[in-house]
C-alpha cells in the first residue's frame, strides 16, 4: 500500500490528501512529527512535506507532482479547465492568509505538534519566518479586513463550481485553512464550497478550531 507521509496542518499536504479522498485511493496517511527532520531527508533528502512512497518504495516530494502522479491512476478526477482568476486569486490571497492562519496553527490540535517539543519545534521554525506570532496575530482586525473583500470576489468564481480540476487543489487548501480564523466572514458561496469539497474529500475543515 502506498503511504503520504503527512502534516495535518500543512495546506501542502492537505492538496495531496484530497486527490487520495476524492479517488477513494487505498493510501496510508503517515504524520510525520515536527522536529523530526531525520524521516523526510532518509526519504527525500530534505525536511519537506507532503512525500508519497509509491508501491514500489520509491517517493516523490513535491505536493502537485503528487496530485498529478495519483491522479493518473484510473480515471482522472481533475477534468475541469484551469481557471487563470482562480489562479490569480490564490497568489494574491496567500500572504494575507499565511498572516492569518500561522499564528492560530500553533496553538492547534493537530498530530505533529502533539507533544509539548514539537510545539515548540513548530513555533521556532514559523517565528523564523513571521517573527513574534503573538505579536502577528494581534493585527488580525487589520489583516481580516483585508481578507474580506478577497474573500467576496471569490464568491461569483466558486458558487456554480461543479467539476474538480487542478485549481481546487490549489485554492481549497487556502480556504481550509482560513478556517480556524474565526473573525473571517465567508460568503455563503464560499461557505458551500468549502463544505461540498469537504465531504468530496474527506479532509476536515478547522471551524471548530477557530479561535
Amino acid at each position: 500500500m502506498m503511504k503520504l507521509y503527512i502534516y495535518e496542518h500543512c495546506p501542502f499536504c492537505t492538496r495531496a490528501r484530497m486527490i487520495v479522498g476524492f479517488k477513494r485511493l487505498p493510501v496510508r496517511l503517515e504524520v510525520i512529527m515536527e522536529g523530526d527532520a531525520d524521516t523526510p531527508t532518509r526519504l527525500i533528502g530534505k525536511k519537506a512535506v507532503p512525500i508519497l512512497q509509491k508501491e514500489d518504495g520509491s517517493h516523490i516530494g513535491e505536493s502537485l507532482d503528487i496530485v498529478r502522479y495519483l491522479d493518473g491512476i484510473g480515471p482522472p478526477a481533475l477534468v475541469a479547465p484551469q481557471n487563470r482568476a482562480l489562479d490569480a486569486w490564490v497568489k494574491e490571497a496567500w500572504p494575507t492568509a499565511l498572516k492569518l492562519f500561522i499564528p492560530r496553527f500553533v496553538h492547534g490540535q493537530f498530530a505533529e505538534i502533539a507533544t509539548p517539543t514539537a510545539r515548540e519545534a513548530y513555533r521556532r521554525r514559523e517565528e523564523q519566518a513571521f517573527g513574534d506570532l503573538e505579536v502577528l496575530r494581534e493585527q488580525t482586525p487589520k489583516l481580516a479586513a483585508e481578507m474580506q473583500p478577497l474573500l467576496d470576489a471569490l464568491a461569483p468564481l466558486v458558487a456554480d463550481r461543479a467539476t474538480l480540476g487542478i485549481n481546487d487543489i490549489t485554492l481549497w487548501p487556502v480556504l481550509r485553512s482560513l478556517s480556524i480564523v474565526q473573525q473571517i466572514a465567508f460568503p455563503p458561496q464560499v461557505l458551500g464550497y468549502m463544505q461540498r469539497l469537504s465531504a468530496s474529500c474527506n479532509v476536515p475543515l478547522l471551524f471548530g478550531q477557530a479561535a
